[in-house]
């Protein structure tokens, strides 16, 4: 290789226990527009892009074979996860050893778990994701399988700021009937959208605690990261992962 792609750039967040990142662009082996830790497959080189996805499993101490990933649709469908590719913006899992894989561009991957009650989710939140408050019905499909929302820690992380995400007036009217207008952004006769703050309300609105919701404050037309809009659409993808840790060998029978 003629270029570092052996130390992978995966960010963190304080508040999550269990196994988790978010990936860059840091640590690949894709070339072209996609150069780096490319982990979309549908239009770069599949051989690089399944190696660049086993050294995420693998740095996360998972199996490639064990990856929950989705066609995403910008809709609010949450689906229980399971190995493979299955259609829907966010998946939630109590099965030890599956990694659940989101995968962004500028929108925004959102991380949970409650490290209680052994439950974890991951959902891609767009303008209609959010909109459709993708996140709350995330918490709800967890509340389900025995999460409780104060128990839940939440990871937001980086996607296009506000700053860079200019939003047309009906997208704007959308958020403002829905009760948050607060996180439009008006410069001159411009409406920009603040997603990541408006995720965050929607998860304290269910019942997550304040110092439980983090946010990265990392924006995706920063050069660390593939963005769709900053690339003209030719670009690569970043994952957001999670997953329960798999139970060590031999341990499976115990009681």
């Amino acid at each position: 290789m003629t270029r570092d792609t052996d130390r992978l750039m995966l960010l963190r967040s304080p508040v999550l226990p269990v196994p988790h990142a978010f990936t860059t662009r840091g640590g690949g082996v894709s070339q072209g527009p996609y150069a780096g830790l490319n982990l979309d497959d549908r239009e770069d080189d599949p051989q690089a892009v399944a190696e660049n996805r086993r050294r995420v499993a693998e740095a996360l101490g998972f199996g490639v074979g064990r990856l929950a990933r989705l066609n995403q649709v910008h809709g609010n469908d949450v689906r229980e996860a399971s190995p493979g590719v299955q259609e829907g913006d966010a998946l939630v899992s109590t099965e030890p050893g599956l990694l659940l894989a989101i995968g962004t561009a500028d929108c925004y991957p959102l991380l949970l778990a409650d490290p209680q009650a052994g439950v974890v989710g991951a959902a891609h939140a767009g303008w209609r994701g959010t909109l459709g408050r993708i996140a709350a019905r995330t918490v709800e499909a967890m509340v389900e399988r025995g999460a409780t929302p104060a128990h839940i820690r939440a990871a937001v992380g980086p996607g296009i700021s506000g700053e860079q995400y200019p939003v047309g007036a009906d997208v704007a009217r959308g958020f403002r009937e829905a009760g948050l207008g607060a996180f439009m952004l008006e410069s001159g006769r411009q409406s920009h959208l603040d997603l990541a703050g408006a995720n965050r309300a929607v998860l304290l609105a269910v019942g997550l605690r304040p110092e439980h919701v983090w946010v990265s404050g990392r924006c995706s037309t920063e050069a660390d990261f593939y963005s769709y809009r900053r690339d003209a659409g030719r670009t690569g993808r970043m994952w957001a992962v999670i997953g329960l840790p798999p139970v060590p060998a031999g341990r499976g029978g115990e009681a």
